[in-house]
């Protein structure tokens, strides 16, 4: 018995000494592994910022999710209160015209005309003209929300890093929400050169149309800031297609005191006539809604150009 046992001890012992340099190898192997970059951190940084970068994108999604169940649920909720016959037009209004224009803005991204604002001239600006070009956005921004058939809108050029982005996020509330693309990207990194439009006082050419094949661009300027040409100049190193708004051909020069005259507009009063003519098909009509009456302009009588057909800047 005890002959037995003395035999099975060292059996046990043979295996487990057998397989301690296995269990070595495999302690060598993960404290290889593990082992510390002799340059701590050079890697770790790239990769945080990809975490975060894809957390960032994750959460935004989840969010999105989020606002279209949201969104959703209210529009079955007012729906059977409508057809039920207990809701009311005064108790919905605000929360089904919120939803109504994210729906139509969510839909723009796919269907609507197109429009940039190119934010590349910004540097040389002082920081009022900052101020007042953030404002012009919101505005713009605002005008597009309100129309039934909204534009697709675009701000290119727009690094976060700029003076003008941070304006923007601390005077425009809840900017980082806006239904636009924000992208530090130029409008050619976007689309292809023979479908843009780059609107500047300067051109030749005047806008007869909007298309839906077009890409239109404004140049991101406020008054204060613009030299002669400077949009022009733009476009002419963008090698693209350039037009002006008809101001010429319906508008006529009013005489006043200070013998003052301008074609040059802001950014959102180029958008708002760009909306009304794309909802009323006249030139005539948008012009005369939008175009500043202090800028020394008025709309001719009869003798005006007929405005286009509608067909050519509707998109169905």
């Amino acid at each position: 018995m005890s002959a037995g046992m003395a035999h099975t001890k060292p059996e046990a012992s043979e295996v487990q000494l057998n397989g301690t340099p296995e269990l070595m190898d495999l302690l060598h192997i993960d404290v290889e592994t593990d082992a510390v970059d002799p340059k701590p951190g050079r890697e770790d940084l790239p990769c945080s910022r990809n975490v975060l970068r894809k957390q960032r994108h994750w959460e935004k999604q989840v969010a999105a999710k989020k606002s279209r169940r949201k969104e959703e649920k209210l529009r079955r909720k007012m729906n059977r209160e409508l057809e039920s016959g207990t809701g009311t037009e005064h108790q919905f209004t605000k929360r089904v015209m919120k939803a109504i224009t994210k729906e139509r803005l969510a839909e723009a991204r796919s269907t609507g005309l197109k429009l940039c604002v190119d934010l590349s001239m910004t540097d040389c600006m002082s920081d009022k003209e900052i101020s007042r070009l953030a404002g012009q956005l919101r505005r713009l921004y605002g005008s597009n929300k309100k129309v039934t058939r909204p534009f697709h809108l675009f701000l290119t050029d727009l690094r976060e890093d700029s003076r003008l982005y941070r304006e923007c996020v601390r005077m425009n509330d809840g900017f980082l929400n806006y239904t636009m693309d924000i992208t530090d990207e130029s409008c050619l990194d976007l689309f292809p050169p023979e479908s843009v439009i780059y609107l500047t006082p300067d051109a030749e050419e005047a806008l007869e149309s909007v298309d839906a094949d077009k890409v239109y661009v404004l140049g991101g300027l406020v008054d204060e800031s613009i030299q002669k040409k400077l949009s022009l100049s733009r476009a002419g190193e963008l090698s693209v297609r350039t037009a002006r708004l008809p101001i010429d051909e319906y508008m006529v020069k009013k005489d006043n005191v200070k013998n003052f005259h301008s074609k040059i507009l802001a950014v959102n009063q180029v958008f708002d006539i760009l909306l009304t003519f794309c909802d009323t098909g006249s030139w005539k009509e948008a012009l005369q809604m939008w175009f500043p009456p202090g800028k020394g302009y008025v709309v001719a009588g009869g003798d005006s150009p007929p405005p286009p057909t509608t067909e050519t800047h509707r998109v169905e």
